[in-house]
């Protein structure tokens, strides 16, 4: 299994800063957009910082993508194939949610992230980080709870989810082990 972990701090902040840059943007026009203080977009760039899923997310959702295609720009290499030990993992430092891109990086409009959701986490997401994506939710092991806006999905093994509108999300483990699940994203929807 390929790990990001030794410089996945540098190589996230180089595509950020890559991101902003190419948009022109100021720290603190991204500061602004993302809703993040221009010090933490500042020390993330510079791989001074690991930075959350919810961070990442609001982050990614400023540039109008989602917070998987970010982290796939950071960590893969053009491909058709992408062999399980070469699929990169990252770790959220607070929640010790696991995120384990599946998908190669290709022309391909879909990507497939495996997630382990250890018991008891919380990972809120940004509606900005939904937009332009149809997304699906497939529990593969355990319990999920997704909260979409003011909705509540009770989600088990085998069943799936499609995303409605863009909405602040959260996504919670309420039992006692880790819940398996893979989000399915189309960025052509």
């Amino acid at each position: 299994m390929y790990t990001i972990i030794d410089d996945i701090d540098q190589r996230v902040g180089a595509r950020i800063r890559a991101e902003r840059e190419s948009r022109g943007w100021s720290l603190t026009g991204l500061a602004e957009k993302s809703g993040v203080s221009r010090a933490m977009v500042h020390k993330v760039e510079r791989g001074e910082s690991s930075p959350t899923a919810s961070l990442l997310a609001k982050l990614a959702g400023a540039f109008g993508m989602t917070m998987s295609a970010l982290l796939a720009l950071a960590e893969l290499e053009d491909g058709r194939l992408l062999r399980v030990t070469d699929q990169p993992v990252w770790v959220d430092p607070e929640s010790g949610y696991l995120r384990r891109h599946v998908s190669p990086k290709s022309a391909s409009p879909l990507n497939l992230v495996e997630i382990d959701l250890p018991a008891s986490a919380e990972i809120p997401m940004p509606a900005s980080a939904y937009l332009q994506t149809r997304q699906l939710i497939w529990v593969l092991d355990g319990e999920l709870v997704f909260i979409e806006g003011g909705e509540r999905h009770e989600l088990g093994a085998g069943d799936c989810l499609e995303l409605g509108p863009p909405s602040d999300c959260v996504f919670k483990n309420e039992s006692s082990r880790t819940c398996k699940y893979a989000v399915i994203v189309d960025r052509k929807a």
